[in-house]
């Protein structure tokens, strides 16, 4: 590979060599965001996302209620889908993804609604339901954190030190 050298014209400067050395010993390299001084990105006034403030409570999206479908069989089409899942409100959305090489869903399905009451009467009624021979898994998209490192932290403090009884949990 060839060495290249880089010149510039020094009829468009108007600096003296001792200035341009000065000016390279001001400056220093910087490397992430907000080195110097705090963004004002984060400041003000947010809209919130609708939902209980509780740990694993529900959360809203920013159109509507999201349900994730797990255990869904790979031959299901769509339409099956929406047409089972319409029973419970009009769906806003439905995404089921692909695979690409063969065709068939991956096995899970997100069905946003609009209402609350809808997306709850779908995860009620559907989850552990039989649908083409496998039992659907349907369940929030979307919940606050929080509630299942609360209970692993306490189920690790209740067994700290000796080994679980046979039978218990």
């Amino acid at each position: 590979m060839d060495d290249f050298t880089i010149t510039r014209d020094r009829d468009d400067i108007d600096m003296e060599e001792s200035d341009v050395d000065k000016l390279k010993k001001s400056v220093t390299k910087r490397k992430g965001r907000g080195i110097t001084h705090k963004s004002d990105v984060l400041q003000g006034d947010f809209d919130e996302i609708g939902g209980e403030d509780k740990p694993g409570a529900p959360q809203k999206s920013i159109e509507g209620w999201i349900i994730f479908i797990a255990n869904v069989h790979i031959e299901a089409s769509e339409n099956d889908i929406f047409d089972k899942f319409s029973e419970f409100g009009d769906i806003k959305n439905m995404h089921a993804n692909l695979d690409r090489r063969t065709g068939y869903l991956k096995g899970y399905v997100c069905i946003e609604y609009e209402q609350y009451s809808e997306a709850q009467l779908a995860i009620e009624s559907m989850n552990g339901e039989a649908f083409l021979g496998q039992d659907l898994e349907v369940n929030w998209a979307f919940v606050r954190p929080g509630q299942k490192a609360k209970q692993a932290r306490r189920n690790r403090e209740r067994r700290r030190g000796r080994s679980p009884s046979p039978g218990s949990d």
